[in-house]
């Protein structure tokens, strides 16, 4: 099996294995082992009595933990997905962003979302509403941040003349990516961004209608294709059954099966997969043995790595 598409595997920044030990071993496992990019995500707030599950109970500030990754690694590529734009300024988000590219050498993706837990818009102070059309504005004062100088004026965001300094290496900026499975956010995605990252909730056997639609996008705004990342939720082991349809859900089930799925992705318009156990209750669980946490994901790693593919 010869695959084309980039392969990145989930940071250990949920539950159990999310010390910084694991992270540390972990990020230079995988780039050792050919992995091409490390991810981590966000959550700020697990509201009371919530029954999220139990991945977003305990997870490191993706940003903070992709600057922990930069120090000890050298090439593989460092991405969030996603951080939600509404509970920072353009302004904050762009220094973070900037100055992680620079710790990196030139090596940050950064995937951006709307959010959608009304709680951590209310202890962020930040508005529900048009958080689409405010998505537009955002990534444009993010560019104009990068390029120096110019200062930005839109219907949502302004930011006065002004530098911002220094500034990422990767030039104009780091590559940006829109999360969300809704039409309009991959839309956007075509539209505005370097490419589109899926959620962990996304339905994967659809993803070639959903990719279509952000190339079709691109193709409408006369550019070029852009990059399709999949959040790969690696289910190892027993096969997992959708609720929905009794099916096997893909990335679940033996190595072999996985892989499978993975080439199939890839037939789709998939141009990167990142697998990530974070969501796996063995390991991205507080409450699991974190040894037993770091053998699973360990194995996962191996077995799965990129050099490894056939």
């Amino acid at each position: 099996m010869v695959l084309i598409m980039d392969i990145g595997f989930g940071a250990p920044v949920a539950g159990a294995w999310a010390t910084p030990r694991n992270l540390t071993e972990f990020a230079r496992r995988a780039e050792r082992l050919g992995y091409r990019s490390l991810w981590t995500f966000q959550r700020l707030l697990v509201p009371q009595g919530s029954a999220m599950g139990p991945v977003y109970r305990s997870v490191l500030d993706p940003m903070v933990a992709i600057g922990y990754a930069a120090a000890v690694t050298s090439s593989i590529r460092l991405g969030v997905a996603v951080v939600s734009h509404p509970f920072m300024s353009p302004l904050l988000l762009a220094k973070q962003a900037a100055t992680a590219d620079v710790l990196s050498g030139g090596r940050l993706d950064l995937g951006i979302g709307i959010g959608w837990l009304a709680e951590e818009f209310t202890g962020s102070g930040a508005s529900m509403a048009r958080r689409g059309a405010r998505t537009d504005e955002y990534l444009a004062a993010l560019r104009s941040l990068w390029a120096g100088g110019g200062g930005f004026q839109g219907s949502y965001y302004e930011i006065p003349a002004g530098r911002q300094d220094p500034p990422p290496v990767q030039r104009p900026g780091p590559p940006v990516l829109i999360g969300g499975m809704s039409r309009p956010a991959m839309e956007r995605a075509g539209r505005i961004a370097d490419g589109w990252v899926t959620a962990s909730s996304a339905d994967l056997s659809k993803i070639a209608g959903a990719a279509k639609v952000v190339q079709d996008s691109a193709a409408a705004a006369g550019r070029g294709p852009v990059r399709i990342v999949c959040r790969g939720v690696v289910r190892a082991g027993s096969p997992v059954q959708s609720a929905a349809t009794g099916d096997r859900m893909l990335l679940s089930g033996s190595y072999e099966q996985i892989r499978q799925d993975t080439a199939w992705l890839e037939s789709c318009g998939v141009t990167e997969v990142f697998y990530d156990v974070n969501w796996d209750p063995l390991v991205g669980d507080p409450a699991a043995d974190e040894g037993r946490a770091v053998l699973r994901a360990s194995e996962v790693l191996e077995a799965l790595a990129p050099g490894g593919r056939r």
